[in-house]
């Protein structure tokens, strides 16, 4: 008995609340009024192809056909300096580097050192500079130091909770479906049934409280179709979570996928798969800044990927799996409008066929944790990711 009442209790608290209509979503108990997303780039993004460093005197003989046009020419990079530049893909996010509202890191790399998707995947999710070290997520173990507070603060948008959020603090999710409504009478009836019992009446009374989270803060888009496939579901599911976020009750953590990354063959440049998944995330990002309101200034969104891409591409005018990419950071929170990176040049690749990691991206996650959600730096070194204290925060990058 005591195994299905908690397989009953897990079907209303999860999927099973979707499957009769309520959006798996609920109140935040956080106490801030600070927001996080994190956008996981599944699939290892190019960043020389989405932060492409024209300014280094090696890049169009390094990138062959697959470099950009020039700032100028038609379809051509967007400058942020003397070195680095946008993709023309990325010019709906173009703005927010002018406002001081973005940041971006370039030779950057988690620990890991080899180039499995699954293995990349893991390292950047768990925290860790191991694959498969812990089973729990950098950002669950960052709410749990809020202690009871954090209580449904975090949510997971789209079907399934990624590994970046799991772990002992409870976290929501939330997905679109055509699926109706419970009816009112049904659920008070429901309710009523399970009144006095522990699990039941908690799961339906959270389902009752999210389904009006849910209907005053996307209205008639809580029945949105299912989202398109690859990078254009971040585009759509981003400004629907950026509403969420915003609501006073809503949550304040959310972690988002984009995928389409894996870009082995028609990788293109101005065209191709990988111009397509640009401009997927930036209208994305641009929707959500849209949708947030006057939150934004609240929030820092950060886009990070398992792994960079080879800097020469091969033969199937794509490129393969390599190691140091790019990272960008969000947020009207941010004191931004800059590029930051040791920059190792491409005349000195590692192992003679990747950019070189100089930076652990960990290091930005750290600084927004330490900076925005205030959490001490001995916590961030020992709890949330253990055994980094090597690894310091970024001075500097958010607003006083």
């Amino acid at each position: 008995m005591s195994s299905r009442r908690d397989f009953l209790v897990g079907a209303i608290a999860g999927a099973g609340v979707a499957a009769i209509g309520l959006p798996r979503i609920a109140f935040a108990r956080v106490p801030t009024e600070k927001r996080l997303v994190f956008v996981v780039l599944r699939g290892a993004m190019d960043g020389l192809a989405a932060l492409p460093p024209y300014g280094d005197p090696h890049y169009r003989e390094v990138r062959g056909y697959l470099a950009l046009p020039e700032p100028g020419e038609e379809g051509g990079m967007i400058p942020l300096d003397r070195r680095f530049a946008l993709n023309a893909a990325l010019a709906p996010i173009a703005p927010l580097f002018k406002d001081g509202d973005a940041i971006a890191f370039h030779a950057v790399a988690t620990p890991y050192r080899d180039r499995s998707h699954f293995d990349g995947q893991d390292v950047l999710e768990n925290g860790t500079a191991t694959p498969y070290e812990r089973r729990d997520g950098w950002l669950n173990r960052a709410l749990e130091l809020y202690g009871a507070g954090a209580q449904h603060a975090g949510l997971a948008v789209g079907n399934g909770v990624p590994l970046t959020l799991r772990g002992p603090v409870p976290v929501a999710s939330w997905a679109p479906t055509r699926l109706p409504g419970l009816a009112p009478d049904l659920l008070a009836a429901l309710r009523a049934s399970y009144r006095g019992d522990p699990h039941f009446e908690m799961a339906l009374d959270e389902g009752a409280q999210s389904e009006a989270l849910a209907e005053i803060a996307l209205g008639d888009e809580r029945a949105m179709a299912p989202p398109g496939p690859g990078a254009n579901a971040f585009a759509e599911l981003a400004p629907a979570a950026g509403k969420l976020l915003a609501a006073a009750d809503g949550p304040r953590v959310a972690v988002i996928e984009c995928l389409g990354w894996d870009t082995h063959q028609g990788q293109g440049t101005v065209k191709g798969r990988m111009a397509d998944t640009l401009w997927a995330l930036a209208r994305g990002i641009a929707g959500m800044k849209q949708s947030l309101g006057p939150a934004w200034r609240e929030t820092v969104v950060m886009a990070a990927t398992e792994f960079g891409r080879t800097a020469r591409p091969n033969g199937t005018d794509g490129t393969d799996h390599g190691t140091a990419t790019a990272a960008f950071l969000f947020g009207g929170a941010l004191a931004g409008g800059r590029v930051i990176a040791d920059w190792p040049g491409l005349d000195r690749l590692y192992q003679d066929r990747d950019l070189a990691p100089t930076r652990d991206v960990r290091a930005a996650t750290k600084t927004v944790l330490r900076d925005h959600f205030e959490i001490p730096e001995r916590d961030l070194d020992r709890t949330v990711f253990p055994e980094s204290v090597g690894t310091k925060p970024v001075d500097g990058l958010m607003r006083p």
